[in-house]
């Protein structure tokens, strides 16, 4: 019997340009994993650093006085914030993740895993990944590109898309997800 830590939890990627609706897509896609019994987690990744702790809070005040990790933990949530001396690479955040199916990161374009690009005809511009990055492209236009197109709304074509290109090589799509 093989460990669980010895297998990889899938990552993918939900990427695009500013304001192209990444997180509207993530939101639309997580609702439809869950009715199909999946397990999700999400990493936001934020190039200009965040707060979560508002000043004067006691977890706040536990780093201000020196902890270099704080957790906060109730009965229904637990958070872990650490100090980092530089960002962490996506690997090592995902191999901290446990109990779930699989992990969808808004952002990370320039990042290995396979991505779902969101394009508007509104943001415009050329996509920012090449065809052999993308797992797909949600769309609101006609594209000419060699990878799967969707409609911006078509989140159970594109979770139909995740279980059999990401979830079913790893063996873990859940029977009667459809």
């Amino acid at each position: 019997m093989s460990d669980s830590k010895d297998k990889r939890i899938p990552v993918i990627s939900v990427v695009g340009k500013s304001d192209a609706g990444k997180t509207t897509l993530l939101i639309n896609l997580l609702p439809e994993l869950k009715r199909r019994g999946y397990r999700v987690a999400t990493i936001k990744h934020d190039t200009h650093g965040f707060d979560i702790d508002r000043p004067g809070k006691d977890t706040w005040r536990h780093a201000e006085a020196g902890a270099d990790v704080v957790a906060i933990s109730s009965p229904t949530k637990m958070a872990l914030i650490e100090k980092v001396e530089r960002e962490m690479p996506l690997d090592a955040i995902a191999e901290r993740i446990q109990n779930v199916d699989l992990i969808i990161t808004e952002g990370y374009k320039r990042g290995d895993k396979p991505k779902i690009e969101v394009h508007r005809a509104a943001v415009g511009g050329e996509l920012l990944c090449g065809p052999e990055e993308l797992l797909a492209v949600a769309t609101d236009e006609p594209l000419d590109i060699d990878a799967p197109c969707y409609d911006l709304d078509d989140a159970a074509g594109l979770v139909d898309l995740i279980e059999a290109r990401v979830l079913a090589p790893a063996g873990l799509v859940r029977p009667g997800s459809r």
